[in-house]
Order: C-alpha cells, then structure tokens, then sequence
C-alpha cells in the first residue's frame, strides 16, 4: 500500500522516516513503554534505526502492518506512534503508546480514531482488534474512550520479552463509528440448537 497519511484537529499522523530515528530512541527510552509494548528492552539506537529504517517500510510495502509517527498538526515533537496490523481477511490490531510528556491530553484517542476510520474505509476492515497486557489501564482507558467493546480475557496471548503474559481483549467495528462495513454481519441474538 502507498503510505498514508492522517490528520485530526490537533494530529499529523504520517509513516515513520530517518528523521525520526532520534525521538523515537529517545521516546522509548520510558521505563513504562518498554514494560507495556513489545519494543526491545533495553531500546537501543540501532532499534530505532531499524524500525525507522526498515521494519516501519517494510509493512507499508507488503500491507502487513502500517505504523505512523504520531505528531502535533502544528509542529512538534513525536507525540507517539500508532500501528495497524494485519490478523486475517477483515481483522486488524491497533497498537499505541504515547511519550510521557503527552499523556493525558487525549491525544492517542484521537490517533486511535483516525486510525480506526482509516482502517475500516481504507483497507476494508470489518474488525479492529486491541489487546494490552492486564494491568495496562492507561491502554485500556484509551481503548474504552475510542469506543472499543470489550471482549474479555485471554491467557497467554502475548509473548513479549520472553514470557506469556494475559492480555485483555477489546474490538471495535465499522458500526461503532457509524460506518458500514465490508461484509454483512449476524450478530448472536440467543443461541440453541444442537451440534
């Protein structure tokens, strides 16, 4: 897929590039984000450089995954960073985190959504999956603030940094925001019947 940009009322959401190699190093640098994300710890520069440099244009060019540098429409420094991932036909996860000092501000809600809309009318996504590890109630929040439903808990679902660890689960369709979606949908309305 061509990269893609997105804008909000106060985002400028575009593919990472070189020149963000020292932000996101910097950035990463959080104790929190290296605890709640699945970047290497310790987070070194030749992570970012592959990130920035490889990882990050590599999914754009083969629609496996599509990460934007989170920044303020009106100049700034890197806000964050947003992921859109391929699971199946129709599924994606989004991931996010946010540099500490802009937390709070409502800001990766709003990359969140524009990314959410971007997923359901660019690449035809019927479903956009979140998970986090429990614990991670800042992610939650956010999750819950951009209208994702949440599914419940799974165990072992993500393995970072060497251990499974459980994660809660959430989904947001094209219907929560209003949009139609790819394919038809039957929700469950009471199930019998035998197998």
């Amino acid at each position: 897929m061509e990269p893609t940009i997105l804008t909000t009322e106060r985002l400028l959401m575009r593919p990472f590039a070189a020149q963000d190699t020292d932000q996101l190093y910097a950035a990463c640098q959080d104790p929190d984000i290296q605890r709640w994300t699945v970047v290497p710890s310790p987070y070194t520069r030749a992570d970012a450089e592959l990130f920035t440099g490889q990882l990050s244009p590599g999914g754009w060019q083969d629609d496996s995954m599509y990460n934007f540098a989170v920044l303020l429409r009106d100049g700034g420094p890197l806000v964050g960073a947003l992921g859109v991932n391929r699971r199946t036909l129709g599924t994606y996860e989004v991931g996010y985190w946010t540099a500490k000092e802009h937390r709070g501000a409502g800001l990766t809600t709003e990359a969140v959504l524009a990314a959410a809309r971007w997923a359901f009318t660019g690449l035809a996504a019927d479903r956009l999956e979140w998970r986090a590890e429990i614990g991670n109630a800042p992610s939650r929040a956010v999750a819950l603030r951009a209208g994702f439903r949440m599914e419940g808990d799974q165990r072992a679902a993500l393995f970072n940094k060497g251990i499974r660890r459980d994660t809660w689960t959430g989904a947001l369709l094209p219907g929560d925001l209003g949009l139609p979606g790819t394919h038809p949908r039957r929700p469950a309305t009471g199930v019998s019947g035998t197998l």
